[in-house]
């Protein structure tokens, strides 16, 4: 390997006043957030472009508490309903952490199983997210309370009234994940 010690670069420069080559999206993406739950999963809608974001949807699919086997078949048919009306771009889904009960922890991969496999079939790109990066990307700070994140995603997206915790943890996700595509830089939320 030669030293280049002293030598100017021979690939592309810009000139000062130049087009970066970095293409800027022109269109909106759709992202799908998903808050997966064994009882309730949250979800989300928005639309993210170069003008901002833009709210489109968010509620909660309430499994409830019958066999598991019958709440997972729940899960898949609403996620896949949300896929066929919405047509998400992305999917960002909160990635699984430890729970302390272990029996918690495996039905919560379960449905989480079963929104993943539901949010794929459309053909969507599926990003994950841990709680952590989802408060850091909203609030600044990764130990954030619920209560400021679910302030943050309603002042972001301007929203007024009740707002609840599964949605805004939805749409807390699809907000991380503008975030994470470059989309969501100070004044890029609207």
């Amino acid at each position: 390997m030669r030293a280049t010690r002293g030598r100017r670069s021979r690939g592309l420069r810009l000139q000062p006043g130049a087009v970066s080559l970095r293409a800027e999206p022109t269109r909106a993406v759709r992202i799908l957030g998903l808050d997966p739950g064994s009882v309730v999963t949250g979800f989300g809608v928005v639309d993210v472009g170069p003008k901002g974001t833009c709210y489109l949807a968010s509620g909660s699919i309430r499994a409830g508490r019958g066999a598991l086997a019958g709440r997972l078949q729940l899960i898949f048919r609403h996620v896949t309903e949300l896929v066929d009306t919405y047509a998400p771009g992305e999917v960002a889904i909160e990635r699984v952490f430890m729970h302390a009960n272990p029996d918690s922890a495996l039905k919560l991969g379960q449905a989480r199983g079963a929104a993943l496999c539901a949010a794929g079939h459309g053909g969507a790109a599926i990003h994950e997210y841990t709680p952590r990066e989802v408060k850091l990307a909203l609030t600044g700070t990764g130990g954030a309370e619920k209560e400021q994140v679910q302030h943050m995603v309603k002042a972001l997206l301007g929203l007024q009234g009740r707002l609840g915790a599964d949605a805004a943890d939805a749409l807390a996700i699809a907000l991380c994940h503008s975030h994470h595509l470059g989309l969501g830089r100070p004044g890029g939320f609207r």
